[in-house]
């Protein structure tokens, strides 16, 4: 795995501080970390989209074993069906799969980031990677859902692991999100999962107040484009954000077509991001995409509820 100046000077800093051996993990549980082994913890950023708000739990489920969480984020059992789940860093893919009868992971997706480390998402509705495929942080991988095995029924939401090495459940690691441990048993957690980019904005702040990032996807090292809605007005709300370029002004461009109406479009030459391009969509599907450098997204008619 390839590592930034930034971020190795950041564990520098880490070590200097003398709180590297203690910030990220239990020292009863873990060894003596490396350089590398605090990378990949201060790295992890939460498995959904940039912008959104999750709350964790790690002591409301019979089946847990040690640091696992639980991520809900909705008022009702049912309400995060179908949300996105991105990857908490970037690695290949070792799982994916519907464990069927030999655990009560149902849609699994493991990804592996290298020494040793590699994340769980358990209970998918959809898995959207294949085993062997390479992933970057950020990219989405499938959706909540609440598949287990048979005769377990269980609510919607994210079954959440770290572990490091082999010897499950003493190789189960306390989750690090953006730099943080958790705040076990239980936290609320806003994502900073933005694709590793240093845009001084968020899809928020472009699209203004009361969006939330519904959808995101990932246009190769040169941006992300987003999907919000504002349930206060009914409307969508889709942005390009930048990653390469910063300040410079190129081509970027995002869409928004609501089912049975025209497609509305902003294309340009900017610094920041393409956007905000609206567009009022209550219980309409959606079509949604954008451009940056080469890399294009387009998605199917989707999110027809919001």
């Amino acid at each position: 795995m390839r590592f930034s100046g930034a971020m190795v000077a950041g564990v520098a800093l880490l070590l200097s501080l003398g709180t590297a051996a203690t910030a990220w993990a239990d020292p009863s549980l873990d060894p003596a970390p490396s350089d590398d082994v605090q990378v990949l913890a201060t790295n992890f950023q939460l498995p959904f989209p940039c912008g959104q708000a999750w709350n964790g739990n790690s002591s409301a489920s019979s089946a847990h074993q040690s640091w696992e969480i639980d991520f809900n984020r909705g008022s009702s059992a049912g309400a995060d069906l179908g949300d996105t789940v991105v990857a908490a860093a970037s690695g290949t893919v070792g799982i994916s799969a519907h464990q069927g009868s030999q655990n009560g992971y149902g849609n699994l997706v493991r990804i592996d980031h290298g020494s040793g480390w590699s994340t769980y998402y358990a209970h998918l509705n959809v898995r959207s990677v294949s085993a062997g495929q390479t992933v970057s942080q950020g990219q989405k991988i499938g959706t909540v859902g609440n598949t287990s095995k048979p005769g377990n029924n269980i609510s919607p939401h994210l079954h959440y692991e770290v572990r490091q090495g082999t010897g499950y459940p003493s190789n189960i690691r306390k989750a690090v999100f953006n730099g943080v441990t958790f705040g076990y048993p239980a936290q609320t957690l806003t994502s900073r999962n933005c694709g590793g980019s240093s845009n001084p904005y968020t899809p928020q702040e472009a699209c203004g107040s009361g969006y939330d990032v519904v959808d995101s996807a990932g246009l190769g090292t040169s941006g992300t484009v987003y999907l919000l809605y504002n349930n206060g007005n009914g409307n969508n709300c889709v942005v390009t954000m930048k990653r390469t370029s910063l300040g410079t002004p190129t081509a970027t461009t995002a869409y928004l077509e609501v089912q049975g109406s025209s497609r509305k479009t902003d294309s340009g030459n900017y610094s920041y991001y393409a956007g905000p391009v609206y567009a009022y969509a209550p219980g309409k599907c959606v079509k949604w995409g954008g451009k940056a450098g080469s890399s294009v997204y387009d998605s199917p008619f989707e999110h027809c509820g919001s």
